[in-house]
């Protein structure tokens, strides 16, 4: 992360992680320094004349105005290479299982070391030869970094074209340092390439042009997938309360949504938390390969002990790892918890140095760093060409679930999938706990033409799903002031169909091996098959039957359990749903 040491300045002030230093008149903002002779990282945020302000992203005690500030000249940046797969990193990217092999479980101050294991070989396989023309972003050679993942080493992204391979590295074994090709750019300067490249977090990585999210990010949770779909290249926000579910639901996605690449921060978690996310998913089993998830998932972990500094920068250092893998062709979810701890640190930084701020204390640039974060999102070609994307689903933690509060109202300005996390669905037991009259997405026109191809009906069915269960809110609040024995069977049958769809379709579970994880057809087939039972049901009452004859046919129970009892493949098990929705209810019309 630092870079050669130039002159140093002074420290004249600390206040917790700002330090204010002089004789700076040179520095640049966001420059990387070094703080005290502790060598403590931190990151210039503010420059008036010769002096600069600093915030230090490891704990300050003993340091103290006088002691020196060195300079590095360049930006806070990651390393990108083979070898960022299935590790452990904290805010600044800092390999913890690293850490704790040589200074124990806690991270000693001015601690530095290599984000990639710079002995380990990799085996690197040329895909161009000597005399090739190339051009930023092509892909030179691959590594194969796991059984999941095959590390495609490019091009660096500024170069400029025309350019030539003047030489390139046989196929053999080689350390993320070595030099494995040499390029002539357009001015015939000779640029060495590695296998690792280095790359400022702050700023996000070119792309050739970006592309329309119009397939869904599939994640086998049923009411995101058919009611509140999420595009790939798309960005949700997953907000609620305490105890709600959002780290469940994360997990979840993180499980089984169809990403190639998964990077999860953990950003101001309290530390239990964020033990559990770092005991469970190396245990995780990748449902795709059978082999370990971590095979395919970066882990950033910044709990709420940390420096408050580092969690702020955690996010984006999560989020050019993963741009790195979307410029070689995969598709990238992004999973940060929790966006409010990190708009948090953003007002203590923000109170520290004095600035002005605004509602509940906030700073008033809070939106748009909320903006500069997930507009990094996105469906795009790469400069290797092809196609990639990173999603983005952040959780919030507004105070007593109160939605009302600035970080959840910003940012639904900047998400276009918002899942409403529910107390009382929680308390229930009901999950995910996700609310279907208050949670929505604005990605239905995008991912339709996906979806009509499994369904045709998926639309409809979708509408008719969420006005079902809009009719049966509007009744529940009847029943609650006069009981449900004034209503007629045809708006009681509502309510009988409405509790199948939440306890059949909406309701999953997470410990249920058939039931965790559903696939788009068979999501329809249950839909269709519930829905189907409402209009026979409506059409029976219609001509004469009663609710009390609907209530009592087997096929409801079956339609409630069919979520366990048929499996993802059996598709004429799922077909049969709908079949014996009718042969019961004919059997019932005969009588």
């Amino acid at each position: 992360m630092s870079q050669t040491v130039l002159e140093h300045g002074e420290i004249v002030r600390v206040s917790g992680p700002i330090v204010t230093a002089r004789n700076m008149r040179a520095a640049t903002m966001y420059e990387v320094v070094e703080v005290s002779d502790l060598r403590l990282i931190g990151e210039v945020v503010r420059v008036v004349d010769d002096v600069a302000t600093l915030q230090v992203y490891e704990n300050t005690s003993m340091v103290r105005p006088g002691d020196p500030v060195y300079r590095t000249g360049g930006p806070l940046t990651v390393r990108l290479g083979p070898g960022l797969i299935g590790n452990i990193y904290d805010g600044i990217q800092r390999p913890l299982k690293d850490i704790e092999a040589h200074s124990g479980a806690f991270i000693r101050r001015g601690e530095k070391t290599d984000p990639l294991d710079p002995d380990k070989r990799w085996r690197f396989v040329p895909k161009i030869k000597a005399g090739d023309a190339v051009t930023a972003g092509q892909v030179l050679g691959t590594v194969r970094e796991t059984e999941a993942v095959e590390l495609r080493v490019m091009a660096p992204p500024g170069l400029r074209s025309p350019a030539r391979v003047q030489s390139i590295a046989p196929e053999g074994d080689y350390t993320v340092n070595d030099q494995i090709a040499v390029i002539e750019d357009a001015d015939h300067a000779s640029v060495p390439v590695q296998m690792a490249q280095s790359w400022a977090v702050r700023e996000g990585r070119p792309v050739a042009r970006r592309l329309p999210a119009d397939r869904p990010l599939i994640t086998g949770q049923r009411i995101i997938d058919t009611l509140f779909p999420i595009a790939k290249g798309g960005t949700a926000a997953i907000p609620g309360g305490f105890g709600t579910g959002k780290t469940m639901t994360q997990h979840a996605l993180a499980k089984w949504s169809d990403a190639d690449i998964i990077v999860y921060i953990g950003c101001g978690e309290r530390g239990n938390e964020m033990t559990d996310v770092l005991t469970d998913f190396p245990k995780l089993i990748d449902p795709r390969s059978g082999r370990p998830l971590m095979e395919r998932t970066i882990l950033i972990a910044n709990t709420s002990n940390m420096p408050v500094a580092a969690r702020e920068v955690s996010i984006y250092t999560g989020i050019t790892l993963a741009e790195f893998y979307r410029d070689q062709g995969y598709h990238v979810a992004v999973f940060a918890d929790s966006t409010s701890r990190w708009a948090e640190a953003l007002r203590e930084l923000s109170a520290r140095l004095e600035e002005i701020p605004a509602e509940e204390g906030f700073p008033a640039s809070l939106p748009t760093r909320l903006a500069q974060f997930y507009e990094r999102a996105g469906m795009v070609e790469p400069l290797s060409g092809g196609t990639g994307s990173v999603s983005v689903v952040g959780a919030v933690s507004p105070p007593g679930g109160d939605f009302a509060e600035p970080v959840t109202q910003h940012t639904r300005r900047f998400v276009r999938c918002f899942w409403a996390l529910d107390r009382q669905l929680a308390d229930a037991r009901h999950y995910p706990a996700i609310n279907w009259l208050t949670s929505y997405s604005m990605y239905l026109e995008d991912v339709e033409p996906w979806w009509k191809r499994t369904d045709p009906a998926w639309a409809e069915l979708r509408n008719q799903t969420i006005s079902l269960l809009q009719q049966e809110d509007k009744l529940q609040q009847i029943v609650k002031l006069v009981g449900p024995d004034v209503l007629p069977d045809s708006q009681r049958l509502v309510l009988t169909v409405c509790e199948i769809i939440k306890t059949g379709l909406l309701q999953q579970s997470a410990f249920d091996d058939v039931d965790m994880y559903s696939t788009p057809g068979k999501q329809m087939a249950l839909l269709r098959a519930m829905l189907h039972f409402y209009e026979r049901g409506k059409a029976f009452i219609g001509s004469g039957g009663t609710l009390a004859e609907v209530r009592s046919m087997a096929i409801v129970q079956e339609l409630v359990r069919a979520k366990s009892t048929v499996p993802n493949d059996d598709e004429e098990g799922l077909r049969g749903l709908t079949k014996r929705v009718d042969e019961q209810f004919d059997r019932l019309e005969r009588r």
